[in-house]
């Protein structure tokens, strides 16, 4: 079991390595900037099954950094939760094969809304339909799944995680968050105490 383990982690570290790094990520973080602290818009990301779990994950860890984000499901967009967009938001679209129907047909519903309504895409697939109207686009390399049946979504729910993360933290820098700013949004638990003490030292 402990060489199965290695041999994950190994694998698993490798992808995170050979995430393509390209002027897109500058590209996306001064999107969010943009839409969201220039122009008083929110962060929505959306995705589905696994991919979902990961999109919301992203807009709790910005909304808790100062950018304002929520998570807007494909589906019940399609019943009546498109109505939180604003004309001044960012979509962040997140699918490995580029191709699920339900977010496809969520872009067309958005721009029904707000036609130059801008879009950030993380996908395994640089070439698919979702990638193409992507005004970023981060490619997460397409690695193969670590699963034992090369089918469930692992190392690519990881990849899509990590990429969250570099949005998340190059947006922190570029707004400048504080401490201070973090203990507002945090009054409990153990970070919630960490971030005030740590605002009072500086």
């Amino acid at each position: 079991m402990k060489d199965l383990v290695k041999d994950i982690l190994r694998y698993e570290s490798e992808a995170v390595k050979n995430i393509p790094v390209t002027d897109e990520y500058e590209k996306a973080v001064g999107l969010i900037v943009e839409q969201v602290h220039n122009k008083k818009g929110k962060l929505v990301t959306s995705g589905m099954g696994k991919a979902g779990q990961i999109a919301l994950n992203i807009a709790t860890t910005f909304s808790s950094t100062g950018t304002p984000s929520v998570f807007l499901h494909p589906s019940e967009a399609q019943h009546g939760d498109l109505g939180l967009l604003q004309p001044n938001d960012i979509l962040l679209f997140i699918s490995n094969s580029g191709k699920t129907r339900e977010i496809i047909e969520l872009i067309g519903l958005a721009r029904g809304l707000y036609s130059d309504i801008k879009i950030i895409v993380i996908t395994g697939n640089a070439e698919s339909v979702l990638a193409k109207e992507a005004d970023a686009l981060l490619y997460t390399g397409n690695p193969s799944e670590v699963c034992a049946l090369g089918l469930t979504p692992t190392t690519s729910t990881t990849i899509m995680t990590v990429i969250g993360d570099v949005l998340v933290v190059g947006t922190m820098k570029r707004i400048k968050f504080t401490n201070e700013e973090y203990a507002k949004r945090h009054h409990g638990g153990y970070l919630g105490e960490k971030s005030r003490y740590q605002s009072k030292k500086s």
